[in-house]
């Protein structure tokens, strides 16, 4: 700005600014551009991308939220269409893609209407009348499942592991989501709830994905500590310690003077003493079995060999508790407080060799647990596998908590299409416009399904619109391209996933619209020396001479000849 004299005035100093229409346009190309980046990726035909990290890890993925996370992004704008598909994996655990693509497509067509000259806050007011009236729809399609009807949630896993490296014909992969869902649930006020932390899958590279199997009990990637110890023990008896197998540590810091060899041989006799005596406790606690979080000394191991007793060191703390719920045990935290009635039961603990790797199987539990044994070709199979896997539960256990489920294959995004334009005839305001946006913009789930299927998706979409005058429930077959009745092939989705799905978007999506000026800092970050001390001008020894010492006392090298 410039003052009364003509001199200019500085209101905002190292910043650039973007407003109106240039703000909401880079805006929404910024947002559009990560959704295009993960759109291919969705549906059963869906590609993967190959993603490398800064210390060059790859992964191989077509996990929407996965591949957002990956994604160095620096724009603002596109930062939010990440933390809504993030919102959609933490609430849900699945329609990550869908949540990217639908706040994509809303958003393009939002810039048709701010062409029109139609204000952002009616768009805005538009498309929030328009998602609660999809959940409203939404919710009239949905039909009931039980936890019991097996077979129906064994096809929701399928669904949702569909395209992602799980789906062979043989696999039993869906069976074993099902099991693991059932032993995880537990009932709070009268209502089943998902405990994800009572879900076990262990994963070791070798043979293939379809030797993938569930254990009844616990499986630790550990081998037993000591060569002399049994690799086999029935009728376990098991302590679970999280603190260490050897001679105790003083409080505060001690120097002891050693003077004579028959000082240092009585000192490590006394050690020897201690290290026994921690082994003893052990031993009279009746344990046939440790795991131990903490550290086993090497003469403690050889006490408990002799003993009988299998040993395992440096367990997690995730796989204890595992073990604690399973077995009945308490963690005990020392030593002198472990009492037989501390001890957790199991049939069996044995050490087996599984692939190039030794685990330990802890089976036939006290309570029932199981543990999905993850088999594949290499350590990328195996990530991709356990990102299907976690879909699927949250998918399964989402229809088990709900009881709710509505057809998959674009099914309900064409009918919700169909229905928000009818609503749209009835409004009076220009919210009219963005309504029928909205139930446009819902139509980009079937045409990416059709796309990435390799399927014409205008044809297939006009194919699916005049189907659902008779029947709410046609979807697109991805295998066969044919528009089929998605309940009677058993391509399923939960509600919820669903609802939180077209949340997420629609919540993005006006977040980013409501924005007509962007203020970003221009200001870099003072800059360090070489060795992260002073700046410029004062870096080491050799910079003294700008802090007012006479010319050739400038740091070391201006010394005078003869100083060395």
């Amino acid at each position: 700005m410039a003052g009364m004299g003509g001199s200019p005035i500085i209101i905002l100093k190292d910043t650039r600014r973007e407003s109106g229409k240039d703000a909401i346009s880079n805006n929404i190309m910024a947002a559009r551009a990560v959704a295009n980046a993960v759109r291919s990726t969705m549906g059963p035909k869906g590609m993967d991308k190959l993603l490398v990290d800064s210390i060059g890890d790859v992964t191989i993925t077509n996990d929407g939220v996965t591949i957002l996370k990956e994604m160095d992004v620096q724009h603002p704008a596109a930062k939010m269409l990440i933390e809504a598909a993030k919102t959609q994996d933490k609430e849900v655990g699945d329609g990550t893609t869908t949540v990217a693509v639908l706040a994509g497509e809303l958003l393009k067509k939002a810039e048709v209407l701010l062409e029109q000259k139609v204000h952002p806050t009616m768009i805005v007011q538009g498309y929030r009348m328009a998602s609660e009236k999809a959940i409203e729809i939404v919710k009239s399609l949905a039909i009931e499942a039980s936890e019991n009807d097996r077979a129906l949630l064994e096809k929701i896993a399928e669904t949702a592991m569909t395209g992602k490296m799980a789906e062979s014909p043989d696999s039993k992969m869906s069976q074993y989501v099902v099991e693991l869902v059932i032993n995880a649930l537990e009932t709070y006020n009268g209502k089943k709830k998902f405990d994800m932390d009572r879900v076990n899958v262990e994963k070791k590279v070798g043979e293939s994905t379809l030797d993938s199997h569930i254990i009844d009990g616990v499986v630790i990637d550990k081998e037993i500590v000591h060569q002399n110890m049994p690799r086999k023990v029935e009728n376990a008896k098991i302590a679970l310690l999280s603190t260490p197998i050897e001679s105790k540590d003083t409080e505060t810091k001690t120097e002891v003077q050693i003077t004579s060899s028959t000082q240092f041989q009585q000192f490590m006799e006394h050690e020897k003493a201690r290290v026994k005596e921690a082994a003893d406790k052990v031993i009279a606690s009746g344990a046939n079995v440790v795991f131990c979080q903490k550290g086993i000394d090497d003469l403690a191991q050889h006490h408990l060999a002799n003993a009988g007793i299998i040993a395992l060191r440096r367990v997690i703390k995730k796989d204890l508790d595992r073990l604690a719920k399973a077995t009945g045990a308490n963690i005990v935290t020392g030593l002198d407080e472990l009492t037989p009635e501390d001890l957790g039961t199991a049939a069996i603990v044995e050490e087996t060799r599984v692939g190039n790797g030794i685990m330990t199987f802890v089976t036939g539990t006290k309570n029932h647990s199981a543990t999905l044994l993850l088999r594949g070709g290499t350590q990328q199979v195996l990530n991709g596998l356990e990102r299907a896997l976690d879909d699927a539960l949250h998918a399964v256990a989402d229809v088990v908590e709900d009881g709710l489920l509505v057809a998959g294959g674009g099914s309900p995004e064409i009918e919700l299409s169909l229905r928000l334009r009818e609503y749209a005839a009835t409004l009076k305001g220009r919210e009219q416009l963005a309504v029928t946006k909205f139930a446009e913009a819902l139509e980009i789930v079937p045409k990416t399904l059709a796309e990435n299927a390799g399927f014409d998706a205008i044809d297939k979409t006009v194919e699916l619109k005049n189907r659902h005058e008779s029947n709410k429930n046609a979807g697109l077959n991805a295998y066969t391209g044919e528009v089929e009745d998605m309940l009677n092939i058993g391509v399923v989705e939960p509600l919820r996933v669903k609802i939180q799905a077209i949340l997420s978007a629609t919540d993005a999506a006006c977040l980013i619209l409501r924005i007509d000026d962007v203020l970003a800092s221009t200001k870099k970050p003072p800059e360090r020396g070489p060795g992260g001390g002073m700046p410029p001008g004062m870096g080491g020894m050799g910079g003294m001479g700008g802090m007012g010492m006479p010319p050739g006392m400038g740091g070391m090298g201006g010394m005078p000849p003869g100083m060395f």
